[in-house]
């Protein structure tokens, strides 16, 4: 799998010391909040997992599956393949996403959660912004990484379901791109 990377943009030590980095400030903004963090399948799993070993806040965990590309291109729409999640009433909330490129995921999901007027604060967090133009406007709270417009894969991040296990973030080289189109 390494062999179809082209360019590694963060190696693992890189990321998770970023994520100390962006635990300290999630804890100083939520300590002594009500917390649920609601993490979007399937790519932010791994960043899920790292992220939250390193708040020492109690909080609730829920996820919710949604999905909104096919291959290398946004589909333009988000699918939520799951739904509802947990009690969100009177909860400080936030978002966790792999990667905000496109902002059609991101914006679809905060403004689905901002039509419940019970939470009382909705923000959110991603590993990785893209800097692009965003069709549909949204601005991430917390962003560990910015990143150029290519695709990337690893930690979370695929392409047709390949790649997520990869411990660091790398840019997809056109023949692993070819090979596994359509699959």
């Amino acid at each position: 799998m390494i062999k179809d990377i082209t360019e590694v943009l963060f190696d693992e030590a890189t990321i998770l010391g970023r994520l100390d980095i962006l635990a300290r400030k999630i804890t100083a903004e939520y300590e002594g909040k009500d917390l649920t963090i609601v993490a979007l399948l399937n790519g932010s799993v791994i960043f899920m997992a790292d992220l939250l070993r390193r708040i020492p806040l109690p909080l609730q965990v829920d996820c919710l599956a949604v999905s909104s590309y096919h291959g290398t291109q946004s589909k333009g729409s988000v699918t939520f393949r799951q739904t509802p999640v947990a009690d969100l009433s009177n909860r400080h909330v936030l978002v966790l996403d792999d990667i905000l490129d496109t902002g059609t995921t991101l914006r679809t999901v905060l403004d689905h959660f901002a039509q419940d007027k019970t939470i009382l604060s909705l923000r959110s967090c991603v590993l990785l912004r893209k800097l692009i133009a965003q069709p549909r406007k949204a601005e991430a709270d917390f962003i560990a990484f910015d990143i150029p417009d290519a695709f990337v894969v690893g930690y979370g991040l695929d392409y047709n379901e390949r790649y997520r296990n990869l411990p660091l973030v790398g840019v997809l080289g056109p023949e692993a791109i070819a090979r596994y189109a359509g699959r």
